[in-house]
């Protein structure tokens, strides 16, 4: 019996939208790089301004192939849940004593950016269905770490 209301508590991150959102949230809180705030600035001031992003910003062959290196989907073939995935590695690759991985990991955050902006400049038609929704996740991490968003 005490272990169906142990059970009953337990937040699940993988299925529920809501609660992976909360874990995004809760990866903004502490540790988040300065290259990460500096992206998500940018990304939230034109989000503010323009109330969305009009100008399509595809990502180049070569963000592509940096992408495929850490084994990366694109941003519109990617749940939340490999979404804060990839925030974690990312914010542990920018305090990595690598500083080749350092300028990767600033790149993908810098491209996971240009690829939001893709999204939501096309009215998220290039998102394949619902269960690829990672760029919510990036989104909410973006909005959660800029110093412009409250």
């Amino acid at each position: 019996m005490d272990n169906k209301l142990i059970t009953k508590n337990i937040i699940d991150f993988d299925n529920d939208l809501g609660a992976a959102l909360l874990k995004t949230i809760l990866l903004a809180k502490n540790n988040v790089p300065m290259s990460h705030k500096r992206t998500a600035d940018n990304y939230v001031i034109i989000k503010r301004m323009y109330s969305s992003h009009a100008v399509k910003a595809t990502i180049s062959l070569s963000e592509y192939d940096l992408l495929k290196r850490y084994d990366f989907e694109p941003l519109e073939c990617t749940t939340i849940q490999k979404a804060n995935e990839e925030i974690e590695f990312l914010k542990k690759w920018s305090f990595a004593n690598n500083l080749d991985l350092r300028k990767d990991a600033d790149m993908i955050i810098v491209i996971r950016a240009k690829e939001l902006k893709n999204i939501t400049a096309s009215a998220y038609s290039n998102v394949p269905s619902e269960m690829y929704n990672g760029y919510k996740a990036i989104d909410k991490y973006f909005e959660e770490i800029t110093k412009f968003y409250r």
